[in-house]
């Protein structure tokens, strides 16, 4: 079985965890630090406006992040795409979803004007960003672009 890897921010400790995305294992990642449940499915993570700060300070594979609410239709309609993309891009980035309505203050940190907002972090830095849902070929090509230096 080929196994794929994403990282993640505990948001007990605030220490970024290697986990092993696996759809079959049926149990919930825990941090290495604390045990605390990690706040990882289907190889997408949900994290905090801190949460996403430390992760794109820490991780060694970009970031890629959904910044959401549930009220919102275009967000609902681009889930299943992220969703996608985040199985077959494992590995290759680190998939996270962003509820702006339970952190209003990711929104303020990230200057999101609207949702739903993709941004990509690289070494750190923010690199790329698109605003409004978008098709999944799109979205492909959008991923595919970060990949080139």
């Amino acid at each position: 079985m080929n196994t794929t890897h994403t990282y993640t921010v505990c948001e007990e400790c605030r220490k970024v965890n290697r986990v092993e995305v696996s759809p079959t294992s049926g149990k919930a990642p825990v941090c290495g630090h604390c045990q605390a449940i990690l706040p990882v499915k289907n190889g997408i993570s949900e994290v905090s406006a801190t949460g996403l700060k430390e992760l794109v300070a820490k991780s060694p594979i970009p970031v890629v992040a959904d910044f959401w609410a549930s009220w919102c239709g275009p967000c609902r309609s681009f889930a299943p795409t992220f969703q996608s993309a985040a199985q077959r891009h494992g590995g290759v980035f680190v998939f996270v979803k962003v509820d702006t309505q339970a952190n209003p203050l990711a929104g303020d940190l990230y200057s999101i004007r609207g949702i739903p907002t993709v941004l990509m972090f690289k070494s750190g830095m923010e690199i790329n960003r698109q605003s409004g849902a978008m098709p999944a070929p799109m979205f492909d090509q959008w991923l595919e672009a970060a990949k080139s230096p």
